[in-house]
């Protein structure tokens, strides 16, 4: 199983686990590559814990694969193209193996449906997002002969037995599905459909159930995650929400043999004081908050249609760093917008500069089909776009370097996930700010170091994006 971001693909280490206890005949091998964001990659692993009860056996490669899925984004164009290209290659290869199954999942599926199979007529199954725990009933009906679409709006199945994990020490635990939100650039509602919270007691139920495999952390995952639980019924006596992302913390918070917490992604629209307050009390919750931006102005924020101003954006910030001084921010920021200005530019360079974030993943604007900001006349030339993007990341890593000075000389706390594939002497893993480090191997007792272990690490080395140390 393969994960590829926009503009690389990497493979992934297969550490495969939570495999149903019954399964099918033996139906070939599968090869999954995921494409884009933290959601994805989490379908991608509920899907391959389908298949392998299915039946199917992971492929040791791409090219031998009987079944072949590729689970797509579409947040930009170059990976939505990127897609195709991948595609290419697989159906000229059906036209001298028909047996090959071919299918579409994802973004780009639920974005162009029917009109995919127009464009690859050797695609077996194209189908959305919401339809993902669907994929054995779904698959079943290509083997009846048929050619699938399934892009209609549908309820989640809850599922939480078949997910096939791509880590042994780290899992992803959907909490929240779909987005309500209206940014004038982002696809994703109209491709992940309207928000879908799941209950509490079945996402603590699934992470007590990650402890008992051995997993170490969580990250609880949501389009826009602070969103959750609006959709869900109930009031308390105090007159609020019964179900929030905070009350949610508190509830999974002492799930036995789970170390830490993470959550992402949020949204500074609701992004509450109580929230803050609730991490900075919950020894669990890293110290790590990604929270998007998007741009330092705010007249192109309200273009956006992102629903908070600038000033709002610096109290939040202001209020982690009171309550959490070492905490790590990361953010998402868009350049070149429709009829942003070189002065609104330079606004979104100097808020990076005043808040100094730990990382910012950087995009120029890319017009999505059927989103307003695509059809505006007021579209910004691609030498612009890459203009200012090549400035932006050049002080984006600027900061960054600044930011993991502070870690030289001090004690970390790391995690182990595994070794590091460059150096057979040093394995790998994150501090709680969600920094990636390398340390030694070796324990000082004899051994090795192995996924899932605590390690205090004296860090001795530290770049822009990653930090090396010795053992403490």
């Amino acid at each position: 199983m393969r994960e590829t971001g926009p503009m690389t693909a990497t493979p992934l280490t297969a550490a495969a686990t939570a495999a149903p206890s019954q399964r099918s005949a033996q139906r070939g091998s599968y090869w999954i590559t995921t494409f884009g964001c933290q959601m994805n990659k989490a379908d991608s692993e509920r899907m391959a814990g389908i298949l392998e009860a299915m039946g199917y056996r992971e492929a040791p490669a791409e090219l031998e694969a009987d079944l072949v899925l590729y689970n797509t984004c579409t947040i930009r164009d170059n990976a939505e193209q990127k897609v195709y290209s991948y595609l290419g290659r697989q159906a000229q290869r059906k036209r001298t193996n028909p047996n090959l199954t071919l299918v579409v999942a994802g973004c780009v599926a639920q974005q162009e449906g029917e009109s995919l199979l127009r464009r690859v007529p050797e695609l077996d199954l194209v189908m959305g997002p919401q339809h993902a725990n669907r994929l054995d009933t779904l698959l079943a009906q290509v083997e009846q002969g048929q050619q699938v679409v399934a892009t209609d709006e549908h309820h989640i199945l809850e599922d939480i037995t078949t997910a096939r994990r791509d880590s042994a020490v780290c899992g992803w635990v959907n909490v929240i599905y779909g987005c309500n939100e209206r940014c004038t650039y982002c696809v994703v509602p109209s491709v992940r459909g309207r928000e879908q919270s799941r209950l509490p007691e079945a996402i603590r139920l699934e992470i007590e159930g990650l402890a008992a495999q051995g997993f170490k952390e969580i990250t609880l995952l949501g389009q826009n995650i602070d969103a959750y639980g609006r959709d869900l019924p109930g009031i308390t006596p105090e007159g609020r929400r019964q179900h929030t992302l905070t009350d949610l913390l508190r509830f999974v918070h002492d799930v036995k043999g789970i170390e830490r917490i993470r959550f992402a992604t949020s949204h500074p629209r609701y992004f509450t004081e109580r929230l803050i307050d609730a991490c900075a009390d919950l020894p669990k919750v890293c110290e790590h908050f990604h929270i998007p931006f998007q741009s330092g102005d705010d007249a192109v924020l309200r273009a956006m249609a992102r629903g908070y101003t600038i000033d709002r954006y610096r109290r939040i910030i202001e209020r982690i760093r009171e309550r959490m001084p070492d905490a790590a921010i990361s953010a998402d920021v868009i350049v070149a917008f429709p009829g942003e200005t070189d002065a609104q530019y330079r606004r979104t360079l100097d808020l990076i500069e005043e808040i100094g974030f730990d990382q910012v993943n950087t995009a120029a604007y890319s017009p999505r089909p059927g989103t307003p900001a695509a059809d505006w006349p007021n579209q910004l030339s691609e030498a612009v776009k890459v203009e200012r993007l090549r400035e932006l990341n050049a002080l984006v890593e600027a900061k960054a370097k600044q930011r993991s000075a502070r870690y030289a000389g001090r004690i970390e706390e790391i995690l182990v996930e595994g070794p590091n594939p460059k150096d057979p002497d040093q394995v790998m893993g994150r501090t709680r700010t969600n920094r990636l480090t390398f340390v030694p191997a070796a324990r000082p007792e004899g051994g090795m170091w192995q996924p899932g272990d605590l390690v205090a690490a004296r860090i001795e080395q530290v770049r822009a994006f990653s930090l090396s140390g010795t053992l403490a």
